[in-house]
């Protein structure tokens, strides 16, 4: 670039010039040049004005800013503030201890509870269809995984008392429990009671009829053998002294083999046997119990307690049958 006596001229020189092409398909030869005569010539003038133009444009260029999702328009700043979007900060709940552990135990009680509402129908196992025994099975797994006393035979004071029979997988039992299927027969309360004082344990059936109730115990000693597992030895049978009814009484049906029997019509004939039942109750039930020793090897079994609280008791035998019993006394029991 040259100047001279207030003249400047601009030069653009781009390379290859002969190969550029117009419009109209013929090459340009040589440079491109821009002449004007001073700086206050109008193609300048344009051309400033055209640079002023420009930075306006820019100056007043759309701002999206995150301001409750309002879309702003032109800033009148010429440096528009931008808002910045920030995300909401995540809050997490810590449970406390004693919150923890209050899941802890209400998870154990419905799993309880689940397990008392399954055994229902199933007369304590005799009547339980394979798909509630699969239910009632897995319940059981999964309170002996939540078992709150490790060591059972180590918790005699728990372990103590008298504990009723609610469910058994123990098949030699269900020819007992299937008795309550004879006409005027009933099959009761089926209880097995540790005396931890002198490491004893008796299993006891009630039976009533229209005559009388009487009860069938076995006696047995018991010695611990690890945490969980005591070693039971049966010593004698015990028939408890049958206790006579002060009148009959005779139900007007009875279910036999299906069938309903009508006993209606006998009932008169049984009156008689009232005086007679009466007297007979008042010879006998002074007179002690019968018992009968066991003196065969088949005696002996074990017993493995793998679930123990205040309410539940959960063992397994050495032939792999379940036992589900509850305390004498237990909320459970009025469920």
């Amino acid at each position: 670039m040259a100047s001279c006596c207030g003249t400047s001229s601009a030069v653009l020189a781009v390379p290859n010039a002969s190969a550029i092409s117009g419009r109209n398909g013929k090459q340009v030869s040589g440079a491109v040049s821009m002449k004007s005569k001073s700086a206050t010539s109008p193609s300048l003038q344009l051309f400033g004005a055209a640079r002023k133009n420009l930075k306006e444009v820019k100056r007043n260029s759309f701002v999206v800013a995150a301001s409750d999702g309002v879309l702003e328009g032109p800033s009148e700043e010429q440096n528009a503030e931008q808002v910045a979007i920030t995300t909401p900060a995540t809050t997490t709940l810590v449970k406390a201890p004693e919150e923890e552990n209050s899941g802890e135990d209400n998870s154990v009680e419905d799993l309880k509870q689940s397990l008392v509402d399954s055994l229902y129908g199933t007369d304590r196992g005799l009547r339980a269809s394979s798909e509630t025994r699969g239910e009632i099975v897995e319940l059981i797994t999964q309170l002996e995984a939540q078992n709150p006393t490790a060591a059972p035979t180590e918790a005699l004071a728990l372990l103590d008392g008298k504990w009723i029979l609610a469910y058994t997988s123990f098949s030699e039992l269900f020819p007992l429990l299937a008795a309550a299927n004879l006409p005027l027969v009933k099959v009761g309360e089926i209880s097995q009671t540790f005396d931890a004082s002198s490491f004893t344990v008796q299993n006891s059936v009630l039976f009533s009829g229209p005559l009388a109730t009487t009860s069938f115990s076995t006696s047995a000693s018991f010695l611990v053998r690890s945490p969980k597992r005591v070693q039971v030895k049966f010593e004698e049978g015990i028939i408890g002294t049958p206790q006579l009814t002060d009148s009959l009484d005779i139900p007007d049906n009875v279910e036999f083999l299906g069938q309903k029997v009508d006993l209606v019509a006998f009932q008169s004939v049984l009156r008689p046997l009232q005086d007679a039942a009466s007297s007979l109750a008042r010879t006998i039930s002074g007179q002690p119990p019968f018992k009968f020793p066991f003196q065969s090897e088949r005696t002996q079994s074990w017993l493995l307690t793998t679930y123990l609280d205040e309410d539940l008791r959960i063992s397994r035998g050495d032939g792999g049958s379940i036992f589900v019993l509850l305390k004498e006394g237990s909320p459970l029991l009025e469920l």
